[in-house]
């Protein structure tokens, strides 16, 4: 079993930059890849961006790419999202997951974290 505890989200204006942490609660991290998801009001849970368990491979969504950046400590537990230059769309409760699929991770979810970007 994964515990992923997300912290990090909080209102910030359109072209600000946040960084999003999830701490994972197991001694096997670094055998899991990672991924981050959202999901805004009324709308079905997305894929944002994903890395693999040694950190040597990253993938994003098209409306992300360019602006988000995902990375990991191994050493740490813990999975990050650097978020730049943000936009309004950008909206929405953000989880992080764990799992063996690469770049799909779902077996394990967090509780998520609101980012709010204001216009």
């Amino acid at each position: 079993q994964v515990q992923l505890v997300e912290s990090g989200g909080e209102l910030v204006q359109a072209g600000g930059s946040l960084r999003l942490s999830c701490a994972a609660s197991t001694r096997t991290f670094s055998r899991y890849n990672m991924g981050w998801f959202r999901q805004a009001p009324g709308k079905e849970r997305e894929f944002v961006a994903a890395i693999n368990w040694s950190g040597g491979s990253t993938y994003y969504s098209d409306s992300v790419k360019g602006r988000f950046t995902i990375s990991r400590d191994n050493a740490k537990n813990t999975v990050y999202l650097q978020m730049n230059s943000l936009k309004p769309e950008d909206t929405a409760v953000y989880y992080c997951a764990a799992g063996g699929s690469y770049p799909n991770p779902h077996d394990y979810w967090g509780q998520g974290t609101q980012v709010t970007v204001s216009s």
